[in-house]
């Protein structure tokens, strides 16, 4: 069996993990959006947010179906990069003020997860890994 298809294998015990966690915050992205274009009248950041949060799963539900390593890590570091960008909204969204840190204490704890998940998965897809 090559690298590739051991590595996916093993993605395969983990996929439902990050898989379900990714959609779960995605859910939440969309749920936040609804709620900050209601009730606190904010279109920029959260539209934002929207479409970063909800980009982390569609990127690794793509991954799932790659065509060769080099597309899983790229989908896969993609993924990891819109978590970065979802978490630096919620930041922001917090020290301007327009949500609580308690309201994003859990989102922030979730986004930050599929971050260190997506890292372990880059680090051990990456073709240094397999040297």
């Amino acid at each position: 069996m090559d690298d590739y298809n051991q590595n996916t294998e093993n993605y395969d015990k983990e996929k439902n993990i990050v898989k379900e966690k990714s959609f779960a915050f995605a859910v939440r992205c969309v749920k936040l959006y609804v709620y900050l274009k209601e009730q606190k009248r904010e279109y920029d950041m959260s539209r934002q947010l929207l479409r970063s949060g909800t980009s982390i799963g569609a990127n690794i539900r793509e991954g799932i179906y790659a065509q060769s390593r080099a597309d899983f890590l790229s989908k896969m570091s993609i993924a990891k990069k819109e978590a970065g960008e979802s978490e630096y909204w919620l930041e922001l969204l917090e020290a301007g003020g327009i949500l609580s840190r308690e309201e994003v204490k859990t989102m922030l704890a979730d986004c930050r997860e599929l971050v260190k998940l997506l890292i372990i998965i880059c680090k051990s897809t990456s073709p240094r890994s397999f040297d």
